[in-house]
């Protein structure tokens, strides 16, 4: 018997796939626009995004709906089926937050593979399969699975998010702990903190979501709380393997999950910075860097400027897992009625509106009867998130005119 060491067999290669060829894309672009496109939407567009008929008017925000970032995901996953044609393809997750894209993408048989945690599915891969990545992202161990098992891999992941990484890869290295402003169980955020480890897999991270989240990390910062108590509010699951307070917070670097609210954002960042100053008399430990998306941003701007007008309420569409979309309902119902919607079936009746309720954490149906009365003038306002399609939106600004009395006909007609 040989005392020679087993060698390992070398890793595969990753399967670098091109699916935007001209004639692809020229396809791709014609299916999505008949899935998705909206004359109406256009016709509010050439019309400033305002349209009065009778006693009602729509306004719509001048920033809405889907970003580059989307649209470049979903034309890949599109593309994806049309280059293999016969190959089982799986998707990693969602490829966006939302319903009907999502609902698309299943009737081209593109299998939804688990998420939070690899099973068996990932095992069972070969060279034969495509697998999709979103555009939140993947874990970096789950993308090395996948090319463990030969598979192709489509990787949609949005450029800003990319940026995350990158620069959450130089904290690794610089020995700065990653402070990640996000949801812990949000995709995106998962795959940023994966990232946060760095190439040796060696780097940390702390995730947190609230001002009262970082108030808390600020207090340990500045010697007020316990080693024990910190790790009891953060240990379970928003914490790398090994985590040591005393020792991983004397350099952190923050970063975000790029859907997040930019003010708050930026409040996180000016107080963790504080902390840090207050403690070393100087805030060279600490690093921040813009990370917010720019269309997260510019729909949040948008809707700012639409809320200086007067309305009497506002729909927000789009899922309700999504999160950017989630952010434009917090900043409207600091306003006014604000009612966060799926889509335009949700608005039952003139008084009667389903809608997802933020603290409730479930969709809920509540009276609205400032509808009611067709005499009396109405604004109604509508925005959406960066993964709702226009034709969604469309169907919103329909449904409000037809309870209102007006047809299609007259707003193609202006």
């Amino acid at each position: 018997m040989s005392d020679t060491p087993t060698e390992k067999p070398a890793p595969k290669k990753r399967k670098r796939i091109n699916v935007r060829k001209p004639d692809v894309m020229a396809k791709v672009e014609a299916e999505v626009s008949n899935h998705y496109k909206s004359s109406v939407v256009e016709k509010l567009r050439e019309h400033g995004g305002i349209v009065t008929l009778g006693n009602t008017t729509i306004k719509l925000a001048q920033q809405f709906g889907f970003c580059y970032g989307v649209e470049r995901a979903i034309d890949l996953a599109y593309a994806s089926r049309k280059v293999f044609e016969t190959n089982p393809i799986y998707l990693i997750g969602e490829i966006i937050h939302n319903p009907e894209v999502n609902r698309q993408l299943q009737q081209m048989d593109i299998v939804s593979l688990p998420w939070q945690e690899m099973n068996e599915q990932y095992d069972a891969l070969t060279d034969n399969d495509v697998v999709i990545v979103p555009a939140f992202g993947a874990p970096t161990s789950f993308v090395e699975k996948i090319e463990e098992r030969g598979a192709s891999i489509v990787d949609t992941t949005c450029g800003d998010v990319m940026k995350v990484w990158r620069r959450v890869r130089t904290y690794a290295k610089e020995g700065y702990t990653s402070i990640i402003h996000g949801k812990a169980g949000h995709e995106e955020t998962l795959a940023t903190a994966s990232h946060a480890l760095g190439k040796e897999k060696n780097g940390h991270y702390l995730i947190i979501l609230t001002l009262e989240d970082t108030d808390f990390v600020c207090d340990y910062v500045k010697g007020k709380i316990s080693d024990a108590d910190f790790m009891s509010r953060f240990g379970k699951s928003n914490v790398s393997a090994g985590f040591d307070p005393s020792v991983h917070l004397k350099q952190v670097g923050v970063a975000n999950q790029t859907t997040m609210l930019k003010s708050e954002t930026e409040e996180i960042q000016n107080r963790i910075t504080a902390a840090v100053r207050e403690r070393d008399g100087d805030s060279q430990n600490c690093q921040v860097f813009d990370t917010i998306c720019g269309a997260t941003q510019e729909r949040q701007d948008a809707l700012f400027d639409m809320l200086k007008e007067p309305m009497d309420m506002l729909l927000v569409v789009g899922g309700y897992n999504s999160s950017n979309t989630t952010h434009l309902v917090e900043i409207g119902q600091e306003e006014l009625p604000t009612f966060f919607i799926r889509d335009a079936g949700c608005i039952e009746s003139l008084e009667q509106i389903v809608h997802f309720d933020l603290e409730e954490k479930s969709e809920i149906t509540s009276e609205y009867k400032n509808l009611l009365d067709q005499d009396q003038h109405v604004t109604v306002g509508i925005t959406a998130g960066a993964s709702c399609p226009n034709n969604l939106i469309e169907n919103t600004i329909l449904r409000v005119c037809e309870l209102r009395g007006i047809s299609k006909s007259e707003i193609l007609e202006m």
